[in-house]
C-alpha cells in the first residue's frame, strides 16, 4: 500500500501502514495482551513506539527516494505528551513533517483511539537524516 518502509519494531507492536493520504501515512497498531500497562490500559510505551514510528515514516515519506529507516534516521530528540489513557483497542497515529532540511526532520505526531479529535497523546521529534550510504561514496570519490 505504501512505499514507505517501517522499523522491525513495528513488527514486534503490529504496526502497519493504513493509507498514506495527503503523503503523510496512517498508522495502526492492533491491541494485544502484551500492550498491557496498568489493568485496562495500553503501556506507555508502546505508545511512545507508535509516535516514534509515526513520526520517522512521516519524514520518509517526504524523500524521493524511501530508504531503510535504521540506516538512514537516528533520533536527536522526542517529546512525548500523554493526554488519555490508552484503552485496550486499535490505536492510529500520523506525523505531520514541520520542516525537513537536507540533514535533519522535525515532525509533529499525534496518537489516536476513536477519532482523530481526541489524541491520547502527542509527540514532536527531531531526526538526523543521514545520507545514503552510495551517496557518501560519491562525494569521497570525488575529493
Amino acid at each position: 500500500m505504501s512505499d514507505v518502509q517501517l522499523l522491525p519494531y513495528a513488527d514486534f507492536l503490529g504496526i502497519t501502514v493504513v493509507s498514506q493520504d495527503g503523503g503523510s501515512p496512517l498508522l495502526a497498531m492492533p491491541y494485544s495482551e502484551g500492550l498491557n500497562g496498568m489493568p485496562g490500559r495500553l503501556h506507555g510505551g508502546a505508545i511512545a513506539g507508535l509516535l516514534e514510528i509515526a513520526a520517522i515514516a512521516a519524514i520518509d515519506a517526504t524523500l524521493e527516494e524511501p530508504d531503510d529507516p535504521r540506516q538512514r534516521f537516528k533520533p536527536i530528540n522526542v517529546t512525548v505528551d500523554y493526554m488519555r489513557p490508552g484503552r485496550p483497542v486499535e490505536t492510529f497515529a500520523r506525523g505531520v513533517a514541520v520542516r525537513v532540511g537536507s540533514r535533519i526532520g522535525s515532525v509533529h505526531v499525534e496518537a489516536w483511539q476513536e477519532s482523530p479529535d481526541k489524541p491520547i497523546a502527542a509527540a514532536r521529534m527531531k531526526l538526523l537524516i543521514a545520507q545514503k550510504i552510495e551517496d557518501q561514496t560519491e562525494k569521497q570519490e570525488e575529493k
